[in-house]
């Protein structure tokens, strides 16, 4: 008999329950489930004994969840916690898949907004996004103590299909700080992208809060990693996003 790590549970109540874990969790949970999405390491607190009853007291469980199911592996163990790593590109695959269908019904909208933010048509990135944002933020919540964090795994989110040409990076040093997300192409002839966010302030108009975005781009000068490793100035654009509640405005630059 052959054995191999397959994505069973996809098929199975399980996948309703990681699912609704992954959807409903803090931003922490999505900021780590991000983190996983990019390949990288998490390290959590693990209980070996998890019962399906802690699951909803207990966020950190559906680490404990998955890594009994097979899917993430254990890299080290420190007083931290556990560092762990999805098992295989498979199992990357698998929950790219799941981030995905959270915006299925929206799959026109996010094809086009895809487009026009390649294609720098910001006007219509602005409607795109704001037809998705209307329809998918109400199965999250937006009023968490770190807004920033789950706009940003947000967008990080609607950007994963472009893997296969763009290598997507966040919150990475570059110049006087770090920078939200770069999408930087694979192929240099392309244009590169640097977006930063920016969450409403009470009282704020959400245009000024776009322009502090694409100013804090110049001043912190996030372009600078790029030029040193040969991108062009020329082909390196930027936007700001601004979120308030489920309204979404972005602007551009270059």
């Amino acid at each position: 008999m052959k054995k191999e790590i397959n994505t069973y549970w996809t098929n199975t109540s399980s996948n309703s329950l990681v699912n609704r874990l992954l959807r409903e969790g803090s931003s922490e949970v999505k900021k780590n489930m991000e983190s996983l999405l990019q390949e990288e390491s998490i390290t959590v607190p693990i209980d070996e004994e998890i019962v399906f009853s802690q699951l909803d007291e207990d966020e950190d469980a559906v680490w404990s969840l998955l890594l009994a199911s097979g899917y993430l592996k254990v890299i080290n163990v420190s007083r931290a916690g556990y560092e762990l790593k999805l098992v295989n590109y498979e199992v990357l695959q698998m929950f790219q898949k799941l981030v995905h269908r959270w915006f299925g019904r929206e799959k026109a909208a996010y094809t086009g907004f895809i487009g026009t933010l390649l294609s720098g048509n910001v006007e219509e990135m602005n409607e795109y996004l704001n037809e998705i944002s209307e329809n998918i933020f109400s199965y999250f919540d937006t009023q968490q103590r770190e807004p920033e964090k789950f706009y940003h795994g947000f967008i990080l989110g609607l950007l994963v299909d472009l893997g296969n040409d763009y290598i997507l990076t966040s919150n990475r040093e570059s110049g006087k700080g770090r920078y939200d997300i770069v999408i930087e192409p694979k192929d240099r002839g392309k244009e590169t992208f640097i977006i930063e966010f920016k969450v409403v302030k009470p009282n704020q108009a959400m245009k000024n809060a776009v322009e502090a975005a694409l100013l804090q781009i110049e001043e912190k000068q996030y372009e600078q990693d790029l030029l040193v490793r040969g991108f062009s100035k020329g082909k390196i654009k930027k936007y700001g996003f601004a979120f308030k509640g489920k309204t979404v405005l972005i602007g551009g630059a270059e």
